[in-house]
């Protein structure tokens, strides 16, 4: 993983930290584009709920083309299973358990990288929240708040939401789970205003993401 106190302390001396690229959007996977068909758009705030798999799902093509991504206060999320849908770990710094210190932390990285996802608090001041949106539309960053529980974000540009999860490959009491369909939802403002959705694959049987549609269902032995 990448080193998160170098992060950190770069954005003491705004002269250190990297320039961010000019491209108004990061990419996602093609199987995201009928919810995200812009892609991550800079600046913008992206909600999701539901689903870890699908959380990093939104960041492995921006990753593995050379976006700088962040992760705090995550549950524990396994080497094998980012790199499986495509993130480069050498740029994936993670701040496991910001305590106190969230809103300060969410903000030192959104000055240092291109996406911050951050499990949001249950409680969390509506000015906290305000700030943290103008500080991302300031940067060019992305952020990710991660919903759980009573956790909410009022003001997100886009709402991503991952329903269902039937999973495959089981037969009459042998077998092994193999692949996982969901439903993902989207919504928000502007350009995002209709709602839109998509059958998945996620994840596939060798561990990424497809449209539900392109793959059979694997062979029950």
């Amino acid at each position: 993983m990448a080193d998160v106190a170098t992060l950190l302390s770069s954005t003491a001396n705004p002269a250190t930290v990297a320039p961010r690229p000019t491209a108004p959007t990061l990419p996602v996977s093609p199987a995201l584009a009928p919810v995200l068909p812009d892609g991550l758009r800079r600046g913008s705030t992206v909600a999701v709920s539901g689903s870890v798999s699908l959380l990093l799902a939104l960041l492995a093509t921006a990753s593995d083309e050379g976006a700088w991504c962040a992760l705090v206060g995550m549950p524990p999320i396994s080497a094998e299973a980012a790199q499986d849908v495509g993130i480069e770990l050498s740029r994936l710094p993670m701040v496991p358990h910001p305590g106190e210190n969230w809103v300060v932390v969410v903000g030192a990285l959104i000055d240092a990288v291109d996406v911050v996802v951050a499990r949001v608090p249950a409680r969390l001041a509506d000015g906290d929240i305000r700030r943290l949106a103008a500080r991302v539309r300031s940067r060019g960053a992305v952020f990710m708040p991660f919903l759980t529980g009573r956790a909410h974000w009022p003001h997100a540009d886009v709402r991503i939401a991952a329903e269902g999860g039937s999973w495959s490959g089981i037969g009459l009491g042998y077998g092994r789970l193999r692949q996982r369909q969901i439903t993902v939802s989207a919504n928000g403002r502007g350009s995002a205003a209709r709602p839109r959705s998509t059958a998945l694959w996620l994840p596939t049987a060798s561990g990424g993401i497809e449209p539900y549609l392109s793959q059979p269902l694997a062979a029950v032995v």
